[in-house]
């Protein structure tokens, strides 16, 4: 009885915690997508800066770098985590990780901007709910420019 007590109080701390600070992972997978948006590193990072501020986060950095013969990666340092994207545009395909955590953070609504602005015809989306100390939503910090 003990037991089923501490781990029911554990349980509501958390959903608590969830509520105040949320670190989500997602992961998101695009098919059949359009092969010139794909090879387009300026249209990229437009789209990823686009997707950071539909989830609520701030943009630190963005770097980017194109591939030969094509292919691009592109990352969105936000303060609240990342965003990443890679594309094989030979294969119409793009791997994406949105990583957010703080309060108001809405990863999903840049998933579907990604998704739409891709031109995605299939995907694939897996949400990971990180689970930090205790101690990390307690801490501010503030990004030194």
């Amino acid at each position: 009885m003990e037991i089923y007590k501490k781990s029911q109080i554990l349980s509501s701390l958390r959903n608590e915690q969830k509520l105040i600070h949320q670190s989500k992972h997602l992961l998101l997978e695009l098919y059949r997508c359009d092969c010139a948006k794909l090879n387009d590193e300026s249209f990229l990072r437009c789209i990823l800066n686009r997707a950071a501020k539909l989830a609520n986060a701030t943009v630190l950095n963005l770097i980017s770098n194109k591939f030969e013969p094509q292919g691009v990666t592109a990352i969105a340092l936000l303060a609240e985590s990342h965003i990443s994207i890679h594309t094989w545009p030979e294969s119409n395909y793009s791997a994406v990780d949105i990583f957010t955590c703080g309060q108001n953070m809405m990863p999903e609504l840049a998933s579907q901007y990604l998704i739409k602005s891709l031109m995605a015809k299939e995907h694939s989306l897996r949400v990971i709910e990180r689970n930090p100390p205790l101690v990390v939503p307690k801490q501010i910090r503030t990004a030194v420019k």
